[in-house]
């Protein structure tokens, strides 16, 4: 079977507790059918250590390039940029601060595109949050419900592998994988789930920050169908209700937790829809949460 080329893009700002390790995880990758022409790391307007280390890493890795932005414009602004540079048709987005899971993931990822009609494929991030606390509950409970929406109806986030074809994405919206997404299904092609194609990522550690991850999130997806009549799989109720109760299976019944989690969504959704009523315009450049970066 032939190989598939990709191009690995990795979108950071301020990343220098995490960039070296997520770039570091695409190399340690055991590729079956799956070659890595390159991987381009977009640094927009950082102001830590980010640029020094990824530049300390050129000479180690030679199919490694590095184009750093001097203002931040937003995720959406450098992955245009990685789009207009990068020499591949598949390109593969990872986040700075998340780190594949094992030596499979790109490979299970990328195995759907050997079908014509594959456009996009997301993969499973699973949280490193202790299930302890209620915030590191939450975080469990969220990726766990978005990975059993997934498995009824393809949920693409956090790591994704997608066809180019020529969509740029609006600099004003902070929405990226779903509008990747809806203009690969427009065009008749086909989202995948790949629940074997891992990775490791950081949820919120507090609750003042797991409500304003998911408010940000949420604005997001109610702009997405607001402007595009777009609908995001998360936002169907009869979904949402089946993979509830699939999730009790894989996190026990902790009902003060999960009513306590439920309610913050609600507050996050109820802010969210608010907040797109009032037309404050979508947030293009978000401001970070500094819990989610120690991975």
């Amino acid at each position: 079977m032939k190989e598939i080329p990709v191009t690995v893009g990795i979108c950071a700002y301020n990343e220098e507790g995490n960039i070296e390790r997520s770039i570091r995880s695409v190399y340690q990758q055991k590729y079956e059918n799956v070659s890595v022409s390159e991987v381009i790391v977009i640094s927009s307007g950082s102001t830590d250590g980010t640029d020094e280390i990824v530049r300390g890493m050129l000479d180690e890795y030679p199919n490694l390039r590095f184009i750093p932005q001097e203002k931040r414009e937003g995720k959406n602004s450098a992955i245009n940029l990685l789009l207009d540079k990068k020499s591949t048709e598949i390109v593969i987005l990872l986040n700075a601060d998340n780190t594949l899971c094992d030596e499979s993931t790109i490979s299970n990822l990328v195995r759907p595109f050997f079908n014509d009609k594959v456009g996009i494929v997301g993969g499973r991030p699973i949280p490193t949050n202790t299930k302890d606390t209620l915030a590191g509950f939450a975080s469990n409970m969220l990726w766990t419900l978005h990975h059993r929406v997934s498995l009824l109806h393809p949920k693409i986030g956090e790591l994704v592998a997608f066809r180019d074809i020529g969509t740029r994405l609006p600099m004003k919206s902070q929405s990226d994988e779903d509008l990747l997404r809806m203009n690969l299904e427009r065009k008749g092609y086909q989202s995948i789930y790949a629940p074997d194609a891992i990775i490791r990522n950081r949820g919120p550690e507090t609750l003042r920050d797991f409500i304003k991850q998911r408010t940000r999130v949420n604005i997001g997806e109610r702009y997405m169908k607001r402007e595009f009549d777009y609908d995001i799989p998360t936002w169907d109720k009869g979904l949402l209700f089946s993979a509830v109760l699939d999730s009790l299976r894989d996190l026990g019944f902790h009902p003060i937790k999960i009513s306590l989690t439920v309610a913050m969504e609600m507050y996050a959704r109820m802010k969210a829809s608010s907040y797109v009523r009032s037309d404050k315009g979508d947030m293009g450049v978000w401001d970070p949460v500094s819990s989610t970066k120690k991975l």
